[in-house]
């Protein structure tokens, strides 16, 4: 009899492990394996043996915002990504809801264990969090875009100071890196859009593929590879390293003005972003990289190029 409770207890751990890890999956390739190389890139000095505080303290709040953002519209999910865990019925609506209210106090609580810069990253976290799902910022392209720039920010200085001792601050260098990488998100987050531009036709969201579909291709032909000429100005990348920063930037750039179905969109967003594939079996994660190059994630080692090469 023990033997089987205690069996069921931990397979109904394993199942509630499952539906948060749910929550944020989609969100490691974009947000959380990003932002943890920047915060370890741009951290002005850290304990190797605190690196594991950057993806928890951004893994905490990724789980705040797609709790927040996937009790907005659930019947959607139901019809475009329904492995989620409310449309799965892994987990109610009201209950999501719960969680979601309740991870703004764990964030804070997590964040004054870093000190007042994580903290204050945290309360912004939250309001831009609520601005952006609960006031629908997320349903205009443009809103959409900044908003979730400043809230990428926010990750990034948080991740950044959890790295550090307690109440680690960071520095002009780590902040041109964060304002620099918000705006680059803030100009080129639309190439996670266009993969979804049929189903955000259809519930009417107005993404900047779905407002002027053209432009906003020819605005990946241009930014990426612009944006790869900048930083690697900016972070004074050598000859070579630059050539092959603002190439791949521009081979990137152009597959979205060259290829225009769904499946080559989700190829392109692949080549723009981090990628892999994820399956979860019971209690053990069975993590993959597809051998992809990641232009947005090769952004974020830059400010570590420039403390190895020139810091003091």
């Amino acid at each position: 009899m023990f033997s089987q409770a205690l069996t069921a207890r931990t397979g109904s751990i394993a199942h509630h492990l499952e539906t948060v890890f749910l929550f944020a999956q989609n969100d490691i390739r974009t947000t959380l394996i990003p932002v943890t190389i920047f915060a370890l890139s741009a951290a002005p000095r850290y304990d190797p043996i605190h690196a594991w505080h950057a993806p928890l303290w951004i893994w905490f709040h990724l789980l705040q915002f797609n709790l927040a953002n996937q009790i907005q519209d659930p019947e959607e999910d139901r019809k475009n990504k329904p492995s989620r865990p409310i449309p799965a019925g892994r987990i109610s609506i009201d209950s999501a809801a719960d969680m979601r209210w309740v991870m703004i106090p764990v964030c804070l609580m997590l964040s004054l264990r870093y000190g007042t810069q994580a903290l204050l990253a945290s309360t912004v976290f939250a309001v831009f969090n609520i601005w952006y799902n609960e006031l629908h910022a997320d349903k205009m392209g443009l809103s959409k875009n900044v908003l979730t720039a400043i809230i990428y920010g926010c990750a990034e200085v948080g991740g950044t100071t959890a790295v550090g001792s307690y109440n680690s601050r960071i520095n002009k260098v780590g902040a041109l890196a964060v304002a620099l990488s918000s705006t680059v998100f803030a100009t080129t987050l639309h190439a996670q859009d266009f993969k979804d531009e049929e189903g955000d036709r259809l519930t009417w969201r107005r993404t900047l593929p779905t407002i002027f579909p053209n432009a906003a291709r020819l605005s990946m032909m241009v930014s990426i590879p612009l944006w790869s000429f900048v930083l690697s100005h900016v972070w004074k990348l050598d000859a070579l390293s630059t050539a092959t920063f603002v190439a791949y930037g521009a081979y990137v750039g152009t597959r979205f003005v060259m290829y225009d179905t769904v499946g080559a969109d989700k190829q392109s967003c692949k080549f723009y972003s981090v990628s892999q594939n994820i399956t979860w079996e019971h209690t053990e994660v069975k993590l993959t990289m597809d051998s992809y190059q990641l232009w947005f994630t090769l952004s974020h080692l830059l400010p570590g190029y420039w403390c190895f090469f020139y810091s003091v």
